[in-house]
């Protein structure tokens, strides 16, 4: 894979608490000199300078246990501070409830707050779900008209992603959506596993050296 090929699928990340506006600031310089396709961040550290990246930004981050309304909420003052794309965390105790129903509501909530083309990303925390869940979990997305479903918030204790339940999610929304992989990829060798197993994109904190690696290679 080139280089410039794996950096257009790349979301260049800073999602820890303490990240301040000069933190975000240093993250945009340097995902627009890699060439990455946007960076992630947190809604209250909008509005910034995107320096022709997308802007990401997380709702309901990281439990996914607020109210649907408040992530309807959450979601479009993002977009009218600039994000392009929210990614959104279900409602995981709705999941180990088995009421899908209700997880694909609080979706819908989310996309109807934040019509297309905002693109929506469902993370689904996969770690913490079967392998039987994560199949819902993606057609409760599927259903909600979101445009990815993605694995991880990466603070969750269950885990990141993992090959596994990227290829589980890819043969479920099979080409109607987007996978993005994230949570716990450090490496060149994990990024590239993630793609072979069906990721379109990748949420990445240490974006640098893992083109780096690339570059080396």
């Amino acid at each position: 894979m080139r280089r410039m090929e794996l950096a257009s699928m790349i979301d260049h990340t800073l999602l820890k608490p303490e990240a301040t506006a000069s933190d975000v600031a240093s993250l945009v310089e340097q995902g627009a000199q890699l060439g990455v396709y946007s960076v992630c961040v947190s809604p209250s550290l909008l509005p910034l300078d995107p320096r022709g990246l997308k802007v990401a930004v997380v709702c309901g981050f990281p439990s996914g246990a607020h109210t649907s309304a408040m992530k309807a909420a959450e979601a479009a003052q993002a977009v009218r501070d600039g994000a392009d794309e929210v990614d959104m965390v279900i409602n995981l105790g709705l999941a180990k409830a088995q009421d899908w129903a209700g997880v694909g509501l609080d979706i819908l909530a989310v996309r109807d707050a934040v019509p297309s083309p905002v693109v929506l990303k469902v993370i689904i925390e996969s770690a913490l779900l079967s392998d039987e869940e994560i199949v819902l979990a993606c057609r409760a997305a599927m259903d909600a008209n979101a445009d990815f479903v993605k694995t991880s918030t990466g603070f969750h204790p269950a885990g990141g992603a993992s090959v596994h339940a990227v290829r589980l999610m890819r043969d479920t929304v099979g080409d109607t959506m987007g996978v993005k992989a994230s949570g716990g990829i450090r490496s060149l060798d994990t990024a590239l596993a993630m793609i072979e197993a069906g990721a379109n994109r990748l949420g990445l904190s240490g974006s640098a050296a893992i083109l780096a690696e690339l570059d080396e290679g």
